[in-house]
């Protein structure tokens, strides 16, 4: 793989890691149009790691707040950590307990097309969501936070489907929940930690045979390329829920999803 193509994937993944538009989702239509494959386990661990850069650099203060909070044994610190943890539990049980369904579902190329679908009304609901719940006066408040942990979590776990945006649907969840915008999506970002976290690490005790047959440089490029658009992704994530416009993300998946059903449904 040249250092261009790895710094074109890079771009791809950082992008749709983050905007609420399913990166697995995009990995299923470009294997059935264009044959395309993220080229090896090695770079898959390379870009997921670049991402996860991107999100402690994004809230780098939050995270700094919480390194020193839980070193201090700050109650509300590990209650945060807590909440986190427990929003991670869904989606590793299904993981754990339903992975062949999981895998099916990528096998599927029709499922991410009606997914994307599934993902579009989620997103376009967020419209709906902001304007008819008041949200708290402080993010996941009293005993309540725990309920709402959870069923962010759900969100997450349907995310494992491809076509379903993991950002998207957790953030969504949380502001029906009446989470208000940037809580939600302080949330779901840090979150994902420990979800890209897990993911590269099981794939990183393959990663080692793919390595040098990619080479250095473009692992070093598609890393670097997949970090910055990631950060960039974050910040149009965040600058779309800010302006009460993160609806209008919602044209792009079902335009999509159509498209890729009607090319599946002619072919």
């Amino acid at each position: 793989m040249s250092v261009p193509e790895a710094v074109l994937l890079g771009v791809v993944q950082g992008f749709t890691e983050f905007l609420p538009v399913s990166s697995s989702g995009h990995l299923v239509v470009g294997q059935a149009l264009l044959g395309i494959e993220l080229p090896g386990v090695a770079f898959e661990v390379a870009v997921h790691f670049a991402t996860l850069v991107s999100v402690l650099v994004a809230y780098r203060r939050r995270v700094g707040a919480l390194m020193r909070g839980s070193v201090r044994l700050d109650p509300e610190t590990w209650r945060y950590l807590g909440l986190i943890a427990l929003a991670n539990v869904p989606a590793a049980a299904v993981y754990f307990l339903l992975g062949d369904v999981v895998e099916a579902a990528f096998e599927t190329p029709a499922a991410a097309g009606v997914a994307f679908l599934v993902t579009g009304g989620v997103l376009w609901s967020a419209r709906a969501a902001m304007r008819s719940r008041a949200p708290q006066s402080a993010p996941f408040p009293g005993a309540r936070g725990l309920g709402v942990a959870m069923l962010i979590g759900v969100a997450q776990a349907f995310a494992l489907l491809p076509g379903i945006s993991r950002s998207g649907s957790t953030v969504v969840a949380a502001l029906w929940l009446g989470v208000a915008s940037d809580d939600a999506a302080e949330f779901s970002f840090l979150m994902s930690v420990p979800a890209i976290l897990g993911a590269a690490l099981l794939q990183l005790v393959d990663a080692g045979a793919t390595a040098p047959a990619l080479g250095t440089a473009p692992l070093v490029f598609g890393a670097v390329a997949a970090a910055a658009t990631g950060l960039v992704a974050i910040r149009i994530f965040l600058a779309a829920l800010r302006a009460r416009s993160f609806h209008r993300f919602a044209p792009y998946p079902w335009v999509l999803g159509l498209l890729f059903l009607g090319y599946l449904w002619i072919g």
